[in-house]
């Protein structure tokens, strides 16, 4: 069984109605994204990062996976897939895709300020000043806020440097690490780049540029994939 990888960046849940910074002129529900996505906005004002992230929990509580994903999902009947996103909801989870790793974090689960290994599950969409974990500090959200080492990155490479087939969809390939994953891929492998806004991409052979949104890029790749790799 040949294996695929995709790597998914906002775009790809964009079409289930969760909006991202880079809509917005770097802005992010109108707040400066270093306020609400860096360490340094957490120490300064860490009720304001609290509440922008309960805002964003119970935005993603109402969305459900688009075409996109439940394409991406379904691929695993007829291959082993493995996602790497960049986004932190859990709309690839709740399409049916069983092998998601998340290289920003997920926003559904805090994680303790003294001890990194101190992660939990969130069962609701708040989490609130006085929220601690079991050694009495702080709990934040379990996302990799800019300026912050990427703890996956290594786990995406590897899979990376595995695949048979990569396809990218929804990202605009200008944030780093994630956006180097491309170069792991074997020459000879088919590798597919789904944009309706297509990034500026170094030629390399058995590259495949669609020019979609995420959804209707997916059928496109779903039939060339397979018809010819199956």
């Amino acid at each position: 069984m040949k294996k695929i990888v995709v790597l998914s960046g906002a775009g790809v849940s964009a079409e289930s109605g969760i909006k991202t910074f880079r809509d917005s002129g770097g802005l992010w529900e109108g707040h400066d994204v270093m306020d609400v996505a860096s360490p340094e906005g957490w120490a300064k004002d860490r009720e304001l990062v609290l509440n922008f992230y309960n805002e964003r929990r119970k935005n993603a509580l109402s969305a459900s996976p688009n075409k996109g994903h439940q394409i991406i999902a379904e691929l695993e009947n007829q291959f082993k897939v493995t996602v790497i996103t960049q986004n932190v909801d859990n709309l690839h989870e709740k399409a049916g895709s069983s092998n998601v790793i998340h290289l920003h974090g997920e926003l559904f689960k805090s994680r303790s300020t003294v001890d990194p290994n101190l992660i939990y599950d969130m069962d609701g969409w708040e989490l609130n000043i006085g929220d601690k974990c079991e050694k009495g500090s702080q709990l934040r959200p379990h996302i990799v806020w800019f300026g912050e080492m990427v703890p996956m990155m290594e786990v995406a490479v590897e899979e990376t440097l595995s695949a048979d087939i990569f396809i990218v969809i929804g990202t605009s390939l200008q944030v780093y690490p994630a956006a180097g994953l491309l170069e792991y891929v074997k020459e000879s492998n088919p590798k597919f780049i789904i944009d309706p806004n297509m990034p500026e991409v170094f030629p390399r052979p058995n590259l495949f540029l669609i020019e979609e949104v995420g959804s209707a890029g997916m059928k496109k790749v779903r039939e060339i994939i397979l018809k010819e790799y199956v």
